[in-house]
């Protein structure tokens, strides 16, 4: 393997990781100090996951792109940004980054490990607002895609994550490996295994539907183009 891939899977290892660490983390934290007003728990995870998120892209983005996020990864495999073949490994990378994530977040508030949840989130309300969090957050990065800003992709990746906690009924998981790993902590972002599938399906085909309508916003400095001689 080469050394570049080596670093790139190792960069969505670790954002991923990180990423999961500031979304279980701030929800334990949220709700213990919000005395039962679930609401004031929402509104401050969303605000460390959003924030988390901006700071995380912004460092990871020049070394992986900053995907996170199985879906994002096959849309840019789909849409020729990367090799399926690297695709195929960042898979992996993100969901062992993904759980080490949610088992750093429970170990630092001294729950066990690795413990499955058992918060409901099932129903065709959560599996659609799943496919159309997933949808709306590929759309926004392929949208950003175009502007050279180094802070535009970062800042509205966090901003729609930061909206979708709100006006979806899942409160926006929009990721498979996210949803693998909060399956694996009992608290306040959790949800349990035998809920995943319905999940990870909508998602998935958010994700689909996403890649094929936006097919022609390619991003110009691909990693499997080069640019033609002057």
């Amino acid at each position: 393997m080469k050394l570049d891939l080596k670093r790139r899977l190792a960069a969505e290892c670790l954002g991923t990781a990180g990423l999961l660490a500031a979304v279980v983390g701030s929800g334990i934290m949220a709700e213990r100090l919000a005395g039962g007003n679930v609401a004031l728990a929402l509104l401050a995870n969303t605000i460390a996951t959003g924030a988390a998120l901006f700071a995380l892209i912004l460092i990871f983005a020049p070394l992986s792109g900053a995907h996170f996020n199985p879906a994002v990864t096959v849309c840019e495999a789909w849409i020729k940004n990367i090799p399926w073949r690297d695709a195929a490994l960042y898979i992996p990378a993100q969901i062992a980054g993904a759980i080490v994530g949610v088992a750093a977040a429970n170990l630092m508030f001294g729950l066990p490990v690795l413990f499955a949840s058992n918060r409901v989130r099932t129903g065709w309300a959560q599996w659609f607002s799943e496919a159309l969090a997933t949808f709306g957050l590929l759309a926004v990065i392929r949208g950003c895609s175009r502007l050279r800003s180094l802070f535009a992709a970062p800042l509205a990746v966090a901003a729609y994550i930061t909206a979708a906690y709100w006006f979806t009924a899942s409160t926006s998981f929009a990721n498979p490996a996210v949803a693998i790993a909060r399956s694996l902590t009992n608290t306040f972002s959790g949800i349990r295994p035998v809920d995943l599938p319905g999940f990870i399906v909508a998602e998935i085909l958010g994700a689909l539907l996403a890649s094929w309508l936006l097919m022609e916003a390619r991003n110009p400095q691909s990693l499997t183009e080069t640019e033609p001689a002057p």
